[in-house]
């Protein structure tokens, strides 16, 4: 819920910044990438603040688990770089876009054992985060897309 909260508030602050700063229009796609790479910016803090729990959400079969939370990381804070070069905006925002589908069955996973990466528990909330994540999920796929590749 947090990473939602970021994206929606640090883009709408953005899109009105823009608004006084740039010559009285809504730069939307602008802000709608600002707002995704600061959150990619807090989501990679927490691999790097709760890695042992967020090791938990990984497959058995992947090896090296906690190198692999640090290396998620530090793809997320490229991509939050990515996005704001303009040369580098789609090949970005597609790599995310598959990013984002890699990391889908790490969140299945997290709530079929009720992972609580915070703690490093299996207290958390369960199935009922599929719920809300696989269309957050699915949200933050079409953000970019429409955002960097199909600006509308």
């Amino acid at each position: 819920m947090k990473p939602l909260i970021i994206l929606v508030t640090v883009t709408i602050i953005t899109l009105f910044i823009l608004r006084l700063t740039i010559g009285g229009y809504y730069d939307l796609s602008r802000a709608a990438r600002f707002g995704m790479s600061v959150m990619l910016l807090f989501t990679a803090m927490g691999h790097f603040m709760f890695p042992e729990g967020m090791s938990l959400m990984i497959p058995e079969f992947i090896p090296q688990k906690e190198a692999m939370v640090y290396l998620t990381a530090i793809i997320e804070i490229m991509a939050a770089i990515g996005l704001q070069m303009g040369q580098l905006q789609k090949l970005t925002a597609w790599s995310l876009i598959l990013f984002f589908i890699l990391i889908l069955p790490a969140n299945i996973k997290a709530a079929i054992d009720q992972v609580d990466f915070q703690n490093a528990t299996h207290e958390g909330p369960g199935l009922v985060y599929l719920w809300f994540r696989i269309p957050l999920q699915l949200m933050f796929i079409l953000w970019v897309y429409f955002s960097t590749i199909k600006v509308l």
